[in-house]
């Protein structure tokens, strides 16, 4: 295998010297996965994509992280307002990102009659009532192709993503 020579300057030595401890001892192994991430991450960019951060599961979550574009996005708000982000990804997979605000749910006796409107509450807001809450929560849904991203998204969102893939990634202009 070749040798590369790399020079560093002595205000980098310490990070260097951290890459090569966090690399079990071999600098080239933290140099490599470095620049494969760095050409992967600039490769996309160039092509229209970004690096997506999303929080995953219930309340805050947890992060994950993956290269795509933004293809629609829905609002839907009723019980929870929910929010679906369809991205494509540059392995030409879909992902799908679901997002359901937190709820306070009436689950007492009368839970329906409470469910129509202000006008089941007047004169009757201190009658035997309980409430549940449900947090806030995240998915993230991987689809291989447009037919199984179908089934997973609604149909208006799934004509706006038809749509979107239809229009160019990047469109130059002569202006």
């Amino acid at each position: 295998m070749p040798n590369k020579t790399i020079y560093v300057s002595d205000g980098d030595l310490p990070l260097f010297q951290r890459a090569q401890e966090i690399a079990g001892g071999k600098l080239s192994t933290a140099i490599t996965e470095a620049l494969r991430r760095y050409v992967e991450v600039e490769e996309g960019r160039h092509q229209g994509f970004e690096e997506v951060i999303v929080r995953v599961g219930p309340g805050l979550g947890r992060k994950q992280r993956f290269c795509a574009m933004l293809l629609a996005e829905m609002e839907q708000t009723g019980e929870r307002d929910e929010t679906y982000r369809v991205y494509r990804t540059r392995t030409e997979k879909f992902v799908v990102h679901h997002e359901r605000s937190e709820a306070h749910v009436n689950t007492g006796p009368n839970a329906e009659k409470y469910r129509t409107g202000w006008r089941a509450w007047v004169g009757d807001w201190s009658a035997n009532q309980s409430w549940t809450r449900i947090p806030a929560d995240s998915s993230l849904r991987i689809a291989d192709d447009l037919d199984a991203l179908r089934e997973i998204i609604p149909t208006g969102l799934y004509d706006l993503v038809l749509d979107a893939i239809n229009q160019p990634t990047i469109e130059d202009l002569d202006i």
